[in-house]
């Protein structure tokens, strides 16, 4: 289907694309929301796993911005999202464990894309791939590099691939609760306990490979899975998995970020929007940073309809 020029089409359904949706229907601007991939969510992903939602890309979300916040609020009333600790463990190879206090983090007891389904509820979702500007006004809700395949970002950052690697255990004990920083690793750089995350306290845990890692192994995700473990036999003492599973994130992480929430050009007569957690004026890209990126570019296109 061709979308007349009049509305707008957001592609990207992660949480800047959702959050950019929610602003123009509440507006009363028309909008479609395209989306690449089989589910919601970008790198908010949750797939189900031996019959467990995982989260493989963010690993939790803080909350900053009071605007933001009155949204947690919500989720929480709702049980969508709790909070989880305001502390993490330190791991350095060849050291004792260590302890890093820091904001709390949330989590989810179905999965982080499920609050990017949350600010989707009643907003259908077109599932295909983009491969050209379409016509009239357009949101492009994604890294850098992806949009920059569609138009010219203004100022773009790169970005780090990361792969996260999944295991399954008969039991686990862990010298760390919830969740762990590793430092001066060549392999890993975060490990989850995903049982203390999502609340159930299954033996599951999910490593997010250093980008050094990743970009030797992002032909062959799996082949990642080996040097994860073993990683985690150096860290953790960790046991043998009775099951992995490995995802690639070629765009994983910001590698910097840019000094405004959102930007818009015109090119070839149509207004094109850039949003996504890149664009966080504030300080590193988070979760929280998509959210705000979405809803001010869609508060500023609803504002050019006016």
């Amino acid at each position: 289907m061709s979308p007349s020029s009049d509305v707008v089409t957001i592609v990207g359904a992660g949480m800047a694309g959702a959050a950019c949706a929610a602003v123009l229907r509440a507006a009363e601007v028309p909008f479609r929301l395209v989306e690449r991939g089989r589910a919601v969510g970008g790198r908010m992903a949750s797939p189900l796993l031996h019959g467990r939602r995982i989260d493989v890309g963010a690993g939790y979300f803080t909350v900053r911005d009071p605007e933001f916040a009155a949204v947690v609020d919500r989720w929480d009333i709702a049980g969508s999202a709790r909070p989880w600790t305001d502390a993490f463990g330190v791991l350095v190879p060849g050291e004792d464990p260590g302890t890093s206090a820091g904001p709390t983090r949330w989590a989810t007891p179905n999965g982080l894309r499920s609050l990017v389904r949350a600010l989707l509820d009643g907003i259908d979702v077109d599932h295909e791939d983009i491969t050209e500007l379409p016509e009239g006004d357009v949101v492009l809700a994604m890294p850098d590099p992806q949009a920059g395949r569609l138009a010219p970002v203004p100022d773009a950052v790169d970005y780090d691939p990361v792969i996260a690697v999944v295991l399954g255990f008969e039991s686990l004990t862990l010298p760390f609760r919830d969740a762990a920083f590793v430092n001066e690793h060549p392999d890993i750089q975060f490990v989850a306990d995903d049982g203390a995350r999502r609340g159930d306290g299954a033996p599951v845990l999910v490593a997010h490979t250093t980008p050094e890692c990743a970009r030797a192994h992002l032909q062959n995700p799996e082949s990642a899975v080996e040097p994860v473990l073993k990683a985690l036999r150096e860290l953790l003492d960790a046991p043998a998995p009775i099951w992995t599973h490995a995802h690639r994130w070629s765009f994983g992480k910001p590698a910097d970020h840019h000094a405004s929430t959102y930007s818009i050009i015109e090119s070839g007569g149509r207004t094109i929007g850039f949003a996504g957690d890149q664009w966080s004026s504030t300080g590193p890209p988070r979760v929280e940073s998509a959210w705000r990126s979405g809803t001010d570019l869609g508060r500023a296109l609803a504002a050019l309809r006016v």
